[in-house]
């Protein structure tokens, strides 16, 4: 659920806050005050794009905040992107500036389409043009397969994975049936490729002891000139090293150790030192005998790790990746070696993935048209209740001739709403306002198999009045009881259900103007009522019509 929403330098909002409720939340106001505006940062927030143009005129950036109670399936889908979570709330946060935007969730910085996702989990917003993916054939398939749920999806996924396998199988006989001639070049190049790294002989982590042995060579002399020089410097030969400064102070100290036993502590932590610095010291001496190395071993050096590296260029990055190479170009060669065999082989297992495919088809259209069936039925009853006087919905299931990755099935919704009409694709008869009624209608008989908690409408009133107002606003109630529901509106009837209503006004502010959102109370929210009807003027007729609206709506609910 949409706990709050808060937004800063949005458009015409120089800041606002909305604490949505449970059920119905209703938000009215006069046309061009910003309701979309309201809306949209709610989508902004949700990893919509953004334009530097939405912020506010004379501001540095815009804030929109949205702040969560989340279900089960969202705190997993966070762990798993390692967001920490506190008290079930999680915290959209997106703030735009001119050249870019930063989102984060729950204090975490993450990227927009991480942002996206999780919106996914969250919210569902419908538009105002979004009944038009109703008018899109191929969205009805899927459409369809949502409403199912049961066991559709997990064999729909099993046909998925049955026709990726033939997709793969059928790839694979069209890239390796070759000819004999092109046969032999590439069996050629195989044994040729396999010859050359066979005759290297590497081992893992060669190149990169060859790597530090080259460097110490390439560098032996300033190497021998810095240690010489630390060996000097530390030792116990040259009359003026650490080590012999030391010494003689771990002389004057013992000459006196005996006096006072509080400097035995000094004299077992000089001598300590002492003792590190000779073993560093020998510990130098012997790395620049180690250093001496001659010409020809810095030479085979040398060659050992170009040769290598040609092979890395050629065949991968690594040596484990050229030894995969090698493992990967064997199994090529065994094909080649045996091409009839391996063609006959991957031939049976195309013929026995596709009849596994045949299957698994065969099982999701007899699921779909069972699925067809109650989806009619419950969309028949939906648009009844929608104030359609005669209608007949259904569902052409037809096969399309061919495996796609959604199956064998073409859906197409067919609607009639005229006595004695037959059944026509919705997308040729289907009008504006038709159409939002039928997408609430598909909204409320789907919402049981939605894990969201929240419905956005922005204006699904769009092209209906009168007794089909009450109508949606009745299904409006009915959703509102399962899911929380926000809706833009104009429709008095719509507005008049409303469990929580908000009234969005623009005043001008000093020498700009600002888009503003309240709470109405309980006669506030009649007089919008009035407003909403018509009234010019809020008198008491106007304010008692408004009441028998409100009281009406509250009996329906």
């Amino acid at each position: 659920m949409l706990v709050s929403l808060h937004v800063k330098n949005l458009a015409l909002i120089q800041e606002t806050e909305v604490l949505f409720g449970e059920g119905l939340n209703i938000l009215t106001g006069e046309t061009g005050a910003g309701k979309s505006v309201i809306l949209g940062s709610v989508a902004l927030a949700l990893g919509g794009k953004a334009e530097k143009d939405m912020i506010r005129t004379g501001a540095d950036y815009a804030l929109i905040e949205l702040t969560f109670e989340v279900t089960e399936p969202v705190r997993c889908a966070l762990e798993a992107m390692e967001i920490p979570m506190e008290d079930n709330q999680v915290i959209l946060q997106r703030r735009v500036m001119p050249s870019r935007s930063i989102c984060r969730v729950n204090g975490e910085t993450v990227n927009v389409r991480a942002l996206r996702e999780l919106a996914g989990l969250l919210i569902d917003i419908h538009g105002q043009h979004d009944s038009q993916i109703l008018l899109q054939t191929k969205r009805h398939l899927e459409i369809l397969d949502g409403y199912a749920g049961g066991e559709l999806p997990t064999v729909r996924a099993s046909y998925q994975e049955c026709w990726r396998r033939c997709g793969e199988l059928e790839r694979q006989l069209r890239e390796n049936g070759l000819d004999e001639a092109a046969r032999k070049r590439e069996l050629s190049l195989a044994q040729f490729e396999l010859d050359e790294i066979a005759e290297a002989a590497l081992t893992a982590g060669e190149d990169e002891q060859l790597e530090r042995d080259y460097r110490r060579m390439v560098n032996g002399r300033r190497i021998a000139e810095a240690l010489g020089a630390v060996h000097g410097l530390t030792g116990y030969e040259s009359g003026d090293g650490a080590g012999e400064a030391i010494g003689r102070a771990l002389r004057e100290l013992g000459s006196v150790v005996s006096c006072d036993e509080g400097l035995e502590e000094f004299y077992r932590q000089l001598s300590e030192v002492d003792g590190l610095l000779n073993d560093f010291n020998r510990a130098v001496s012997d790395y620049l005998s180690d250093l001496e190395f001659d010409g020809e071993t810095f030479k085979n050096t040398e060659e050992r790790l170009n040769y290598i590296n040609r092979l890395k260029d050629k065949y991968g990055r690594t040596i484990a990746d050229v030894l995969a190479y090698a493992e990967h170009r064997q199994e090529e060669l065994e094909r080649l070696l045996h091409q009839d065999e391996w063609l006959e082989k991957k031939r049976g297992e195309l013929a026995a993935a596709r009849k596994q495919l045949e299957k698994k088809a065969g099982e999701l259209s007899a699921l779909r048209r069972k699925a067809a069936a109650d989806f009619c039925r419950d969309m028949q009853a939906a648009l009844q209740d929608m104030n359609f006087l005669h209608v007949e919905f259904a569902v052409s299931l037809t096969p399309k001739g061919s495996f796609g990755s959604d199956g064998a099935d073409d859906a197409v919704f067919m609607i009639s709403t005229n006595p004695g009409e037959p059944v026509k694709p919705l997308a040729s008869i289907a009008s504006g306002g038709e159409l939002s009624r039928i997408m609430l209608a598909l909204k409320t008989i789907t919402a049981r198999q939605e894990t969201i908690g929240t419905f956005i409408f922005d204006e699904i009133d769009a092209g209906i009045s009168g007794r089909t107002a009450w109508k949606v606003a009745h299904k409006l109630g009915i959703l509102a009881k399962t899911h929380q529901i926000i809706c833009i509106t104009h429709l008095p009837q719509i507005a008049a259900m409303a469990d929580h209503h908000f009234y969005i006004e623009k005043n001008a502010v000093g020498d700009s103007t600002a888009t503003t959102i309240n709470e109405l109370n309980g006669e506030e929210s009649l007089q919008e009522l009035a407003r909403l009807s018509g009234a010019a003027q809020l008198t008491p007729g106007a304010l008692e019509n408004a009441r028998q609206m409100k009281e009406l709506a509250e009996k329906n609910k």
